[in-house]
């Protein structure tokens, strides 16, 4: 009997986690990675070597024997991808038409609003006008953010001033992507909630997360999230319900949320397995990229319950350490979970993530955030 085949675009970290539950499930993942030295290269089962606007590398992703779906590990998709899926009745999840919620923030905020749920004030930025009264409207600063292609603290800036955006604005009048204008919000803490939703319509919500970033990128997250107030922990996990059925999506989607005086605001989508959802690998009875599989190929859904009172995710940046398999013999925490993403190691970005489940909030955060501070400088 032939196992199923999952074909996934992109290869980077999220797709290289897919792997290991893919084989669990007796699953062929099959995926399109950027070179041979990309993250998902070596635990794929397949590999096609090609971009997501590369025909070619997209007609071998899907060839014979045909995908039973097909997913993404980032929203950078592009249209014709869709297209060529449809044409061989091939189905792509999440969707096109909801997909592209997460590709567009000003389609997001557009959404949001129409669907009544909690953004904060936005505006569309065309000209140095409407930036300088929205700045007026907005106690004279605001976050100014590309529509499309920003992740991790890129394509978004805080400005106090018209002039702040005046080359971002040339930009998109010469072609480049539209800006989106967002009050800056006055929040007390970052949260995450993540939601799985497969096409005949269960889904299944994990605990709602606290984020923290450093330098815009998530460096820790806490679950469940500390003192959360249980009316917005519903409310939370409403929101994630609601957008997933609404907008029609169908495997993993995370939203990002503020918290601001005893309320909620969504910040951003992601339509995805999601670095606020990589403590559930270890902390929870399924994990997101087990349940991501299952959401897509319309198999029942896994428990989602934590297993543990505490979980803490620390992510590994780029420190000091440029050969990270020599800290496997550092970290002397027997409770640390190690994830070595096989990426090459530049200051900054993600290469791996520690986590770790304990009894006491603050005694499991820092451990963990100290078995990842060994795997990046080696320091004890």
């Amino acid at each position: 009997m032939t196992s199923p085949i999952v074909a996934v675009v992109g290869g980077g970290q999220l797709a290289r986690m897919m792997a290991p539950v893919a084989t669990n499930l007796g699953l062929t993942l099959r995926v399109l990675v950027e070179s041979d030295a990309a993250a998902a290269a070596d635990p794929a089962h397949q590999t096609v070597v090609g971009l997501p606007t590369d025909p070619e590398a997209i007609e071998k992703l899907l060839a014979h024997p045909r995908p039973a779906v097909l997913t993404w590990e980032h929203e950078h998709i592009p249209a014709e991808v869709f297209e060529a899926a449809e044409a061989l009745g091939v189905p792509a999840r999440p969707g096109h038409d909801a997909l592209r919620y997460a590709q567009d923030k000003i389609e997001m905020r557009r959404r949001m609003d129409e669907l009544g749920l909690p953004n904060p004030a936005w505006a569309v930025a065309e000209t140095e006008a409407h930036v300088q009264a929205f700045l007026d409207a907005h106690g004279g600063e605001a976050i100014l953010k590309t529509a499309r292609g920003g992740y991790d603290g890129k394509g978004v800036m805080v400005i106090r001033a018209s002039a702040d955006a005046t080359a971002w604005l040339e930009a998109a009048s010469q072609g480049g992507p539209r800006l989106l204008l967002e009050e800056k919000v006055p929040f007390t803490r970052e949260l995450a909630v993540q939601i799985a939703r497969r096409p005949s319509g269960e889904s299944r919500t994990w605990a709602v997360v606290e984020s923290i970033q450093r330098d815009g990128v998530c460096s820790e997250v806490t679950a469940p999230a500390p003192d959360l107030d249980p009316t917005l922990a519903r409310q939370a996990e409403g929101i994630a319900r609601t957008v997933a059925d609404e907008l029609g999506v169908t495997g993993a989607l995370a939203v990002e949320l503020f918290e601001v005086d005893g309320a909620i605001l969504i910040n951003e989508l992601a339509m995805r397995p999601h670095n606020s959802g990589h403590w559930t690998m270890d902390g929870a009875v399924t994990g997101q990229f087990e349940q991501h599989l299952r959401a897509v190929l319309d198999l029942p859904l896994g428990d989602t319950a934590p297993t543990a009172q505490w979980t803490v995710m620390a992510n590994v940046l780029g420190g000091a350490r440029e050969d990270l398999q020599g800290s496997l013999s550092e970290v002397e925490d027997p409770a640390a979970k190690i994830h070595l993403y096989g990426k090459g190691v530049r200051p900054g970005r993600k290469v791996g993530h520690v986590n770790l489940s304990g009894d006491d909030r603050a005694e499991t955060y820092d451990r963990a955030v100290a078995a990842a501070a060994v795997v990046r400088d080696g320091v004890q």
